[in-house]
């Protein structure tokens, strides 16, 4: 089995203004049996490391399902077929870490704020107990949330 790798021009790598907080789609390629293809990866970068030498990396996050997904990717690498620039954000942050603890108390936020609704009195079957995107301010008793919070701390 043999694997085919593309020919990668390092000048082209080394002019890309990657930073962290940008959003880019990685094109990476994937050996299946005989076949090879293409797989697309979105996400933020949350790390640029070892500047532009031959070991450079960027490690990008895109949340799949509720779950956070991280990858590594070297930035030389040949398996990337390229890297798309999505968009560009400015941070004040060398290294975005934190962002992961973000993301889960954000969940959390949601979930609580779930289980503190009130029971409705003439909702059937409107929609799933599982929605947390539905906030709306009549059905949450706002005095349970407070006392949940404080409870917390």
């Amino acid at each position: 089995m043999a694997i085919t790798l593309s020919t990668l021009d390092k000048t082209t790598r080394k002019t890309l203004d990657l930073r962290t907080g940008d959003t880019v789609k990685v094109h990476q390629k994937i050996q299946e049996k005989n076949k090879t293809r293409i797989q697309i990866f979105e996400g933020m970068i949350l790390a640029r490391k070892h500047g532009n030498e031959a070991g450079a990396t960027l490690t990008v996050r895109r949340s799949a399902n509720g779950y956070g997904v991280e990858k590594i990717f070297p930035l030389y690498s040949p398996m990337i077929d390229k890297i798309e620039l999505v968009k560009r954000s400015k941070v004040r942050r060398a290294k975005l870490y934190y962002i992961r603890d973000k993301a889960v108390k954000e969940i959390n936020k949601r979930l609580k704020m779930q289980m503190v609704r009130a029971p409705k009195k003439d909702a059937l079957a409107a929609a799933p107990d599982n929605d947390l995107l539905d906030n709306t301010p009549e059905d949450i008793d706002m005095e349970q949330v407070k006392a949940i919070e404080s409870s917390e701390k």
